[in-house]
């Protein structure tokens, strides 16, 4: 059942929050009588251009604000906040300079590091000089191949130090797949590693890395960051200037730190969509609106205070990297880890959390599905007295995931299922510290984002399942996407479907308590019947039996209808017979209702993902309908898709 109370706030944790005391200060300066998180939310959508600059000054934003809050408002695709205001990324996420620790990175196999603020600021300040002395500038773009290692971090802040602007994907993508990306967004200067450490193993990709620098014609250098101390190996590069990240750096001891002051709007990060639909789109995110989001959702929704330790398991292809890298501006520790979950085995981020006193605690819902499928009950192995607050996203995480949280992590810990992603780099739908947590709810919208569930006829509604919409402009909209001059691209990915209001494309449900429920995509939602269904109603169920270990489930057009196509991959060793499928077919019918009964149910060795980890229901329907899949570079294994094609099954 929802609407089970799992967790409360108590008095002493709401008065010491850090939204407690931003509220007093919208009473103060308002004359106001705010008591509560969804009278403070109403108040900050109704008033947004009081709100964003009450953020800038709560948070202590280091630049000029400038006279103006926003241009454009009633225009959602063109509005643009604080169009005269000054200020450098780099600089606010490097106000500390002191010999406490502000990174801590464990990598796979390989021994802990810490950088204090002192030295990231010194090496910051080194990489900065080396690449200002290459000519790198505002509007350069700088690239990172990148596991999630402190040099990552380094040379982000470098570059956007200079106003030039990042962008990053992570190791285990393949060559194709980092070209459609870099090949688009044309960088300067490419960062790679030698290889990384994944499930026991070493992986070499210097090759990879030869030939993607070979394919990219913007690149003038590429510098190296031997991770694994191998041999050298890059032939076929040789008309490429290439640096050694330790021998760079040693060239330019002494330097000092200099941030150039850019404005709000300029861009700050590329981020790319996942692309199974075709090229993924280059999205550009601005400095102040990502600078100004991160830190309301870190200070305001996450309750972070300086010196806090900050986990979030997550690569440089994701944009929680980005996410987790702002809490810098707060002060915070980084806790990064790379490698595997569950290597050696599925307690490896547990031993993190406890030994580095993880305050913030992020990861995906598979993870936390995947650990409570293997039998991991860390409330009996790891004392965590530090963990206040659990995050989840990636994917809809089911009540019964809830359940685990409370029963197999931490029974006094805040869970956050939160909810936005790479196209606003944050989150639409979060956690707040002053407000219970609800079985198998979302806490509620974020502040300032006006959000709202429109039913097919564009209405707002509570209590039913529809769109999520927001309906007025927030700082962190994109700036754009990457080489559309007319706008017409970023305009059909959000504005198509309802008039000058941003539909985000999820399928979702505002419930009486404030709190949100995720039902899935709404381009992957089923329709049989002509009635509409969430994918993750499915997935909650069929997964609950201890046969299945994951599935996916598609609409297949048939005889002038749509019917549900349910794929499960079973543990090893186990087959799918008739008894089984009557048993996956009853729990549906039993928990759901009889349209959501799927009509054929296939066994498969393995469920198509990409490489962040989303499985991909869009991909499978158009094998299942023999249809190309434009993009199968954003996999994780392509090859997989193999066994969704030519099923005798669905041609009946």
């Amino acid at each position: 059942m929802h609407n089970r109370r799992l967790w409360q706030p108590d008095q002493a944790r709401i008065s010491q929050s850090n939204l407690h005391q931003f509220m007093g200060e919208v009473n103060r300066f308002h004359g106001l009588q705010l008591h509560s998180y969804a009278e403070l939310y109403q108040w900050s959508v109704e008033k947004t251009t009081r709100f964003w600059p009450l953020v800038w000054q709560h948070c202590g934003v280091k630049g000029e604000l400038g006279n103006i809050v926003a241009e454009n408002r009633q225009e959602m695709q063109h509005a643009r906040w604080f169009p005269d205001s000054r200020l450098n990324f780099a600089e606010n996420l490097l106000r500390r300079q002191d010999e406490s620790p502000a990174i801590i990175a464990s990598l796979e196999g390989s021994q802990r590091r810490t950088l204090s603020w002192r030295e990231l600021g010194q090496q910051v300040a080194s990489l900065a000089q080396w690449l200002r002395g290459q000519g790198i500038g505002k509007g350069d773009v700088v690239a990172g191949y990148l596991p999630n290692i402190p040099e990552a971090l380094v040379a982000m802040l470098a570059a956007t130090s200079l106003g030039a602007i990042w962008t990053s994907t992570s190791p285990d993508f393949g060559e194709a797949s980092v070209v459609e990306r870099f090949g688009q967004t044309r960088p300067k200067v490419l960062f790679a590693v030698d290889g990384y450490r994944y499930n026991g193993k070493a992986v070499d990709i210097q090759d990879k890395v030869t030939k993607v620098a070979c394919q990219l014609d913007s690149l003038e250098h590429l510098i190296l960051i031997p991770l694994l101390g191998l041999t050298s190996n890059h032939a076929g590069a040789d008309n490429l200037p290439r640096q050694d990240w330790h021998q760079l750096l040693a060239s330019q001891e002494g330097a000092s730190l200099r941030f150039e002051p850019m404005a709000f709007n300029d861009p700050l990060y590329i981020l790319y969509s996942s692309g199974t639909t075709g090229k993924p789109k280059c999205i550009v995110h601005g400095i102040g609106g990502t600078l100004l989001q991160h830190l309301k959702e870190h200070q305001l929704h996450c309750d972070i205070k300086p010196g806090e330790r900050v986990f979030y398991f997550t690569t440089c292809g994701w944009m929680m990297w980005n996410w987790l890298a702002s809490a810098l501006a707060s002060g915070a520790t980084l806790v990064l880890y790379d490698g595997s979950p569950f290597y050696p085995d599925g307690n490896v981020l547990w031993d993190l959390a406890r030994d580095e006193q993880v305050s913030l605690f992020g990861t995906s819902a598979k993870y936390l599905d995947a650990l409570h499928k293997q039998g991991y009950v860390p409330i009996n192995t790891h004392d965590l007295p530090h963990l206040r607050l659990i995050c989840s996203t990636g994917s809809v995480l089911s009540p019964e995931g809830f359940d685990y949280v409370y029963q197999g992590i931490k029974q006094d810990v805040q869970l956050s299922s939160i909810s936005g992603g790479t196209d606003i780099c944050s989150c639409f739908v979060i956690g707040n510290p002053i407000s219970p947590v609800y079985r198998g709810e979302s806490q509620g919208r974020g502040l300032g984002l006006a959000v709202q569930v429109f039913n097919e006829a564009g209405q707002a509604v509570q209590g039913e399942k529809g769109e999520l919409v927001c309906t007025k402009p927030f700082p962190a909209q994109p700036v754009g996407f990457w080489g559309d001059e007319s706008g017409d691209k970023y305009h059909a990915a959000y504005f198509d479907r309802f008039d000058n209001i941003w539909c985000h494309g999820d399928w979702i449900e505002l419930t009486d308590t404030g709190g949100i429920l995720f039902y899935g995509r709404s381009d992957a939602t089923l329709n049989p019947g002509g009635v509409r269904i969430g994918t993750s109603e499915i997935y909650r169920y069929v997964e609950q039996l201890d046969e299945v270990e994951e599935s996916i489930v598609i609409g297949q057009q048939w005889q002038q209808d749509e019917r549900v196509v349910l794929f499960v991959k079973l543990k090893p060793g186990l087959t799918l017979d008739d008894p089984l499928r009557e048993r996956i077919r009853q729990q549906i019918r039993n928990h759901c209702t009889a349209r959501h009964v799927p009509a054929r149910i296939l066994q498969v060795d393995a469920i198509p993902r990409t490489k962040s980890g989303k499985i991909v229901e869009l991909a499978v329907r158009e094998v299942v309908h023999n249809r190309p899949v434009n993009n199968t570079h954003a996999l994780a294994d392509p090859d997989v898709l193999d066994q969704y094609r030519n099923r005798p099954e669905l041609a009946c």
